[in-house]
């Protein structure tokens, strides 16, 4: 045999390959039962390294949304609000340090075994020491007192544990496992896993024993795509019936196909590294610290001058929202602590009045030998977060103020995060994550903490957000939340106050969605977009 024919079969058997790892992951397009429905994993957060295990970050952590095969102690009804799920309700001692929660008598796991409050005080037990994104440091002791009834008792009172019972996902104690959980997960959500095919999809049935309302989909195929423009093919390859687009793809149409957008409080924007360059290093060795970032007058002349009704429709095609201080959709927003933006008089007042003054005239100010500039990170793999950036960049040379930027990976940029500046965005709903982590002093710069990762310490804002966690009437709680952002005397985490971030925007979530599905009512935070699967039907077609 010749090399030519050597090559050519060597070329025929790649080519067959290809064919094969794609036909696997789409397997699924011949499949003519209406009551089975293909879709993209929510976030596009990619495949679970260690399976579907809540307590190593399936469905809570780094980003909420329906576990499915978990039940969550509370869920949100349609206009956001947490109300029962397992649970039949909770009371909280007067100290805040014990919350009882009376838990369902009708529930079975996919396994037949009855769900009492045994597995749930394991399961936030477990969470407690498990190696995820979940901070339970706060939890003393979960407690069976009975069957139906479970005792949490907290180190010290907590406002915003009603989101732990929101989220995390309860597991079996009997048949728990956290090494093989993830690949053979038991629970009492509406479906169970029934396939998981690593690097290419996930197949989850309707669980017959489910407590709920009984889906009309009675398979979901879940892929994984790792690419934009993989999930892009998935669409206009007709293969998946919801696949979210990626930022290239809101321009575009697909025949068959629906865009649908949810609103999401994915808020995205610029960090600011707010200490000085002292000669301070992280814990890894890295520098801390920008002379540039550091001065509060270059951190409030940005926020001043930027266009961000202008990015809005640049950058995300006009799917966002303009975001002054990262929270500003939430019931603990701060109208005092808002801006007004697009003022490039007053952005350039308020540089030269700090002496920040172009004496060369080169188009970038300096003060004290200073150049007004300074390095932006982005994740290279991400093109929303790259678009932010370039044209954050470009409106700052308008105010005299240059901004190099720099595509890189995380883990670059958590070595970096301390010193440069970086885009970075948050979607939680919790003013635990978004707000008390994201602007409460570290003790000191680790790379391995993310949150709060331009090094931001204010000891007026760090007293408020404790009495904001500790207070246990959720209304007096979120006017705390809503105080750290101004304080009234020049303190905060908003844009007038000590202006520790650029917040942009908040990035809806979109979906090419196929014309006969029917996703009910929109969930109240569009990452989640599964959240009520149970009400999803297609139009055209009966079981």
């Amino acid at each position: 045999m010749d090399n030519k024919m050597k090559y050519f079969i060597v070329a025929i058997i790649v080519i067959v390959i290809v064919i094969v790892a794609v036909a696997s992951m789409l397997g699924t397009s011949n499949d003519d039962d209406p009551t089975h429905i293909v879709v993209t994993v929510p976030g596009l957060t990619g495949e679970p390294a260690t399976g579907f295990n809540p307590l190593t970050g399936w469905g809570c952590g780094h980003m909420n949304f329906n576990p499915l095969v978990q039940s969550t102690l509370l869920k949100s009804d349609k206009k956001g609000n947490f109300v029962n799920d397992l649970a039949t309700g909770y009371n909280i001692s007067s100290d805040g340090l014990k919350w009882t929660v009376g838990i369902r008598d009708d529930v079975k796991f996919s396994n037949n075994e009855t769900l009492t409050a045994k597995d749930v005080a394991f399961t936030f037990n477990e969470a407690r020491t498990s190696s995820s994104e979940l901070d339970m440091s706060n939890l003393k002791e979960a407690k069976a007192i009975d069957d139906n009834t479970v005792e949490f008792t907290l180190n010290s009172p907590q406002s915003t544990f009603t989101y732990d019972l929101r989220y995390i996902g309860i597991v079996p104690e009997k048949d728990y496992n956290n090494e093989t959980y993830g690949e053979n997960p038991i629970g009492t959500g509406p479906y169970v896993l029934k396939q998981w095919d690593k690097g290419q999809q996930a197949i989850f049935e309707a669980n017959d024993n489910y407590y709920g309302d009984k889906p009309y989909f009675t398979q979901i195929t879940m892929l994984f795509p790792e690419e934009d423009s993989a999930a892009m093919q998935i669409a206009k390859s007709n293969q998946a019936s919801v696949v979210q687009v990626p930022i290239s793809g809101l321009n575009e149409t697909i025949e068959g196909y629906n865009l649908v957008e949810f609103y999401s409080p994915r808020a995205q924007g610029l960090t600011f590294p707010y200490q000085n360059d002292t000669g301070v290093k992280t814990t890894g060795g890295n520098d801390v610290g920008n002379n540039v970032t550091g001065d509060i007058a270059i951190r409030k002349a940005l926020n001043v001058g930027i266009n961000r009704e202008e990015i809005v429709n640049s950058v995300y095609k006009g799917h966002a929202v303009v975001d002054y201080t990262g929270v500003d959709s939430h019931k603990y927003s701060n109208p005092n602590a808002i801006i007004k933006d697009n003022d490039k008089k007053e952005a350039k007042r308020i540089l030269e009045d700090d002496g920040w003054i172009d004496t060369d005239g080169d188009g970038i100010r300096e003060k004290n030998g200073t150049n007004a500039t300074f390095t932006v990170l982005y994740s290279s793999d991400d093109q929303a977060r790259q678009a932010l950036a370039t044209v954050v960049s470009e409106q700052a040379k308008d105010l005299g103020i240059n901004i190099e930027l720099e595509g890189t990976d995380w883990d670059t940029i958590y070595s970096r995060m301390y010193k440069d500046s970086a885009v970075f965005q948050q979607s939680s709903d919790n003013p635990y994550r978004n707000i008390y982590q994201q602007y409460h002093s570290k003790e000191n710069y680790s790379e391995d903490n993310y949150m709060n990762p331009n090094g931001y310490g204010n000891s007026e804002v760090d007293a408020i957000l404790e009495s904001a966690l500790r207070e246990n009437d959720v209304n007096a709680s979120n006017s705390l939340w809503a105080d750290a952002a101004n304080t009234g005397s020049g303190s905060g985490f908003g844009p007038n106050a000590d202006a520790p971030w650029l917040w942009i925007a908040d990035f809806d979530y979109c979906y090419f969605v196929k014309n006969d599905i029917d996703m009910g009512a929109p969930p109240s935070v569009g990452h989640d977009y599964m959240q009520n699967i149970c009400e999803w039907t297609r139009t055209n077609s009966t079981k």
